[in-house]
């Protein structure tokens, strides 16, 4: 038990640090927004592998009680999320960009009012998570379904990819159920509205930071799971 507190310590204190920072020093945080600017996708990419894992390891502490364990395969999971990261940034790009040309053209007339920037980050949000956050979440479901097959080793995770048999053995009353049906419309959706009326810069690190909620969710859907 005493050493299970000690391992939560430590990642509160990680977590921590990986913030303080920001909070501590005004020319890191001018740093940070100047190499964001400059390069989208690898802030991207590394914010998501390594908040996005974290909030996969808080998950497996919620199921196993311990932040990792054989098989794992934390540094695959930080690969797949580095990945989802440059895809999500990708996605809110073209999401943010053509909403507003969408309202526009079916007589919508955008403007700074609270209001009506509030239904702009409500309309994009929406449509974003209706469109792209399935595919990405059964994605993520089904490298995770690989990463476990292949006991986290990265020599038999990149020797094949049976896409086809894990579609098919996805646990789609679940996935269905909480994952899309759920978790979209009564967190993602409102979430993610909150994400676009915030500065630009800022929209990806919080989005990393929702997905240690995403984490968390997984792993009460994992639970609800029935077994086998």
């Amino acid at each position: 038990m005493k050493s299970m507190k000690r391992s939560d310590l430590l990642f509160l204190l990680v977590f921590i640090a990986l913030f303080a920072p920001f909070f501590l020093s005004n020319d890191l945080y001018q740093w940070f927004l100047r190499f964001n600017s400059a390069h989208p996708l690898i802030t991207a990419f590394t914010k998501f592998a390594i908040l996005a894992t974290m909030g996969e390891m808080l998950g497996l502490r919620i199921r196993s009680k311990q932040y990792n364990k054989k098989g794992f395969g934390i540094a695959l999971r930080a690969l797949v999320w580095g990945f989802l990261g440059i895809t999500l940034y990708m996605a809110f790009a073209v999401f943010a960009s053509g909403t507003p040309v969408l309202m526009g053209k079916l007589g919508y007339t955008t403007s700074q009012a609270f209001t009506n920037r509030l239904l702009v980050a409500f309309s994009i949000s929406t449509l974003m998570n209706l469109f792209y956050a399935p595919v990405l979440m059964t994605f993520h479901k089904i490298t995770d379904m690989h990463i476990l097959s292949s006991q986290g080793k990265p020599g038999t995770f990149f020797a094949s990819f049976p896409m086809g048999k894990y579609f098919v053995n996805l646990d789609w009353n679940t996935h269905w159920n909480f994952v899309l049906k759920k978790t979209i419309p009564l967190f993602w959706i409102p979430a993610q509205t909150i994400n676009f009326m915030m500065p630009e810069d800022f929209r990806i690190l919080i989005a990393a930071l929702y997905s240690i909620v995403l984490g968390v969710l997984l792993s009460i859907a994992g639970r609800s799971a029935p077994k086998n």
